[in-house]
């Protein structure tokens, strides 16, 4: 796009395969968010998927997207990998460190996780001025687009290349070898407790979930809302289950079917992924 800037998701063969046979997989479900949203068609020819295993890589060629494939000497990425396992842990490493060598090469990017549904074009509100280094999504806001006490999610941010970010992403990618059992998210939100913004000189703006939510917090107006994120889950059948509601909701939106009045729609529950918690 403008300016070097890419949109950038990471799958494996877990998120393009469907779960017990059922389609839609977890990346089925990612694009038709981009076919369903309101000018978010376009943006497809600007996405880079990176596969980290070669089924992955097929299923993204099949679908004639920007492919590449990483190859790492990091372990088997290819099955699903639950939340804080220590695979899980690695191949968010692995995420921070690619994304680093993206800046590294000058592109600005938006790294999206697969799991986010893309419902309006979020160029339309993120800020481009380059007196924004970072601009990062929350689990929950705090009503503060400046308050370092917003809870953070690396499920999907905004930032520009430059010797600030790269910094950044240098200091967080070291930080994994005394953060064992520690997430990626986990250690940047550290950071960033500790001050790495001001040794920096980082200008850092967190995203609004009345545009930008999740199953976290749900959007309170669907007339505002940008992406829908399904955070605070934990595998991804219940993610794919409560995803296809989403997109249900949006299209039940689009074509009006929601009765009159301020209060009239409403997100369905996300029950599956609430049930995951509970699953061994």
């Amino acid at each position: 796009m403008a300016e070097k800037t890419v949109i950038i998701t990471v799958i494996n063969k877990a998120y393009v395969e469907p779960y017990n046979g059922e389609y839609p997989s977890m990346f089925d479900l990612f694009l038709e968010g981009f076919w369903e949203g309101e000018s978010t068609r376009v943006l497809l020819e600007h996405l880079l998927v990176v596969a980290v295993d070669q089924t992955a890589y097929e299923r993204c060629k099949f679908r004639r997207l920007h492919c590449y494939r990483l190859v790492t000497g990091d372990g088997d990425f290819a099955g699903e990998k639950i939340y804080m396992s220590e695979e899980f842990i690695k191949m968010m490493w692995r995420r921070t460190r690619f994304l680093m060598e993206v800046l590294k090469l000058g592109y600005n990017f938006i790294f999206t996780d697969t799991d986010v549904m893309w419902l309006r074009n979020p160029f339309l509100l993120l800020n481009k001025s380059k007196k924004l280094d970072l601009q990062i999504s929350t689990d929950r806001f705090n009503g503060d687009s400046f308050s370092y006490s917003n809870s953070i999610n690396t499920g999907f941010y905004y930032v520009r290349s430059n010797r600030k970010t790269i910094t950044l992403f240098e200091i967080w990618y070291a930080m994994r070898r005394n953060s064992k059992g520690m997430k990626e998210q986990d250690v940047l939100a550290k950071l960033l407790r500790e001050g790495v913004d001001k040794e920096l000189y980082l200008r850092m703006k967190f995203l609004d979930t009345l545009y930008f939510g999740g199953f976290c917090s749900d959007n309170k107006d669907v007339k505002l809302v940008m992406t829908v994120h399904a955070n605070c889950c934990r595998t991804i059948e219940a993610k794919v289950a409560d995803l296809k509601n989403v997109l249900v909701d949006w299209k039940r939106f689009k074509e009006g079917h929601v009765a009159a009045g301020e209060n009239s729609f409403k997100w369905s529950k996300h029950i599956s992924c609430n049930n995951s918690w509970h699953v061994l």
